[in-house]
């Protein structure tokens, strides 16, 4: 049986995709990206980062091993939509306890099936990341282009993803507390802060530092999270009174509020980083990683000279920026998501780092 097709995804340019929609069926207005994983749908659908976008999956059958309790790395999935090329229904796997099209309605989360995901993913390559509508099969492609002319795509994700209080999550006899900032923070980098020996208090992203260091941490943690990193000025801010205060660790949007803290600039890539295979070059080491990835923003190489910060690690794929440090202030960040839901464990390492900077710091 050949399912219907009466859904369509028309993008800023004029193009068209027409597909069978599942889930939450309102029309919506996104950015469009791809995610070249190769598994690790739930983890992906639940990252805050990926707040008012649809992603498009590489991989051609989506929701086979359907959603298990443990694996979300939010409680509230944010993603705008899901494009797949192939959607199962009825999913095999012991661990699962709802469906993927049953947690996508809970959350109002909308799905495209039957996409030719290859010719949409290289037209986002070629044309880059843009704004798409997703609607109803009828709709004239003139309306659809007047609705997107006429749309901002917003600017406060990191606000609404934040957590709206303090949250602490506890161990037995742990060796440090670790105050991390949540602009939009996956719950299995609390996992590995928690496995390190860890105490972790999460405060929301508008939290000042006179708060922060009143909690006495250790360390301090800077999230990942979504959007344009210029748009959460009172994260930067905040990074500028804390540094060298005591050691602080990013990852991936924290990578980019250190930077601009520093005084170095931020750019939006043509498509962006999204997948669970990119090479970074460790120039610390000179040892490769194969690290899972999900942003639209790079830090710009040239601004980063005279401010303090040098760079850790390049992308080997594009050049870019993937890290960068402050010996004197005891702060670190990598562009990359070493935390690892969905992804390869090469850069586990560098919660490590983060503790013996720690273990340092108490000692001296």
């Amino acid at each position: 049986m050949i399912p219907q097709r009466n859904r369509k995804i028309v993008l800023d340019n004029g193009s068209e995709y027409y597909g069978t929609g599942f889930a939450d069926m309102s029309q919506k207005v996104v950015e469009i990206v791809f995610n070249t994983s190769m598994a690790g749908y739930q983890e992906i659908m639940s990252d805050p980062s990926y707040t008012d976008q649809a992603v498009v999956f590489t991989y051609p059958l989506i929701g086979n091993y359907g959603m298990a309790d443990d694996d979300y790395e939010t409680e509230t999935p944010t993603v705008s939509a899901l494009i797949v090329r192939q959607y199962n229904p009825e999913p095999s796997n012991f661990r699962c306890t709802k469906t993927l099209e049953d947690v996508m309605k809970q959350y109002g989360i909308a799905g495209i099936s039957e996409i030719d995901t290859r010719k949409l993913t290289r037209e986002i390559r070629e044309y880059g990341s843009c704004k798409a509508l997703l609607t109803d099969y009828e709709t004239p492609r003139d309306k659809a282009l007047e609705i997107l002319k006429n749309s901002e795509l917003p600017h406060d994700a990191v606000s609404r993803v934040s957590r709206k209080k303090i949250c602490e999550y506890k161990i037995e006899s742990p060796k440090f507390h670790v105050a991390a900032i949540d602009c939009g923070m996956k719950q299995n980098i609390v996992r590995e802060l928690n496995r390190a020996g860890c105490n972790v208090t999460v405060v929301p992203w508008n939290t000042d530092a006179k708060t922060i260091k009143a909690l006495n941490p250790d360390g301090i943690f800077i999230s990942n999270g979504p959007g344009d990193p210029t748009d959460v000025a009172p994260v930067i801010e905040t990074v500028k009174e804390l540094r060298g205060a005591c050691p602080i660790f990013g990852i991936c949007l924290g990578n980019q509020l250190i930077s601009l803290a520093y005084g170095a600039k931020t750019y939006k890539l043509k498509f962006g980083h999204r997948g669970g295979n990119h090479p970074v070059k460790n120039l610390l080491t000179d040892r490769i990683e194969i690290t899972s990835q999900n942003h639209s923003y790079a830090v710009d190489a040239e601004s980063l000279k005279g401010t303090g910060l040098n760079i850790t690690h390049i992308n080997l794929l594009d050049n870019t920026v993937e890290g960068v440090e402050s010996k004197e202030d005891r702060i670190f960040a990598v562009q990359y998501h070493p935390e690892s839901a969905p992804g390869p464990q090469d850069s586990t390492y560098l919660f490590d780092r983060f503790i013996s900077l720690m273990e340092e710091s108490r000692n001296a």
